[in-house]
């Protein structure tokens, strides 16, 4: 994909998120209030990033889609992600219970309960396969209709696994400000400076992201999980149309490994512990808060934010506290 594709995708994501999220400003749907969460300081914190975001990664995934039919699959991913985000960001809160974490969801859903969040991973994961299915093929098939097919079956399910992977894994990062944009942007940087198939998509990511990361920063918004499943999805997704069979495996691999991972560590604590790690999660972010000094619980030191959370906190990611 040329560069002037790339920037056009950049540039478009960059307009749509500010134009969007000007927009909710004005005039929020339900209300400014129904879109209000109180952060870890007591201050009031919008979830209206995350549909402007979202708005932002569609409109340049679009711009910069090598064909129609991975256009259609980015928007499938992008929407189901963003609306089923919607759907648990704008209902859990306001049912009093939260079930924490992918085996939370899963574990509701087998005993017959659904919950907010298993109708998220039912609806994500559903257009995720069906993105996976959209997008144009790309890999050598074997001799034989009947060996291809399967092989073809393979993929789309192991395809369609990256992507609903990917938004749930963006979406267990934003649980610090600014942590989950910076991550993306940093997953989406390869491709979208080095082009490729995927590259249109990961500008659009760059883009997005260049728009909302000060005000996630300044703690005026945050993704919530409309906004972070749906970078999630476009990233899956851009690896899907721009990676070779074996690295979308590999991909796959590692996003599941740091899935399950978080369900016993959290991220916060190895990000604390990690001096590199530590010093990029806290650039750009506002000084901690530490309500009554450094001995009172979720008081901290440290630059940018508590370095404190439990095995598995990351599991409630999407949710404000630590934000």
């Amino acid at each position: 994909m040329s560069v002037g594709r790339r920037i056009a995708a950049a540039v478009a994501a960059r307009a749509s998120t500010t134009v969007v999220r000007g927009l909710l400003d004005d005039d929020a749907p339900g209300g400014a209030r129904l879109w209000e969460r109180t952060n870890h300081r007591g201050e009031p914190v919008s979830l209206l990033g995350g549909p402007a975001v979202a708005a932002g990664v569609l409109v340049g995934g679009l711009v910069g889609a090598p064909s129609g039919r991975d256009g259609a699959a980015l928007a499938v991913a992008t929407t189901s992600a963003t609306a089923f985000g919607l759907v648990d960001d704008l209902t859990e809160d306001r049912e009093g219970t939260v079930r924490k974490g992918l085996r939370g969801h899963l574990g509701a859903l087998a005993r017959g309960e659904v919950t907010t969040g298993g109708l998220k991973v039912l609806g994500i994961g559903a257009g995720a396969l069906l993105a996976a299915a959209l997008s144009r093929p790309h890999d050598r098939l074997p001799a034989g209709r009947g060996a291809a097919a399967l092989v073809r079956l393979a993929d789309v399910a192991a395809d369609g696994a990256l992507i609903a992977a990917s938004a749930n894994l963006v979406n267990l990062l934003d649980l610090r400000p600014g942590r989950a944009l910076k991550a993306a942007a940093l997953a989406a940087a390869p491709a979208g400076v080095l082009g490729g198939r995927g590259g249109g998509a990961a500008a659009a990511v760059l883009g997005a992201a260049v728009a909302e990361l000060p005000d996630d920063l300044a703690e005026r918004d945050m993704l919530g999980d409309s906004g972070a499943n749906a970078v999630g999805a476009v990233l899956g997704t851009a690896a899907v149309q721009g990676c070779p069979r074996p690295a979308r495996l590999a991909l796959l691999a590692g996003v599941v490994a740091l899935t399950v991972a978080s369900e016993k560590v959290s991220f916060t604590q190895v990000i604390a512990r990690t001096p590199v790690l530590r010093e990029l999660d806290a650039w750009g972010r506002r000084p901690a808060h530490v309500p009554g000094g450094a001995g009172e619980p979720g008081g901290s030191g440290a630059p940018g934010g508590s370095p404190g959370g439990s095995p598995g906190d990351d599991a409630t990611a999407g949710g404000v506290p630590g934000r």
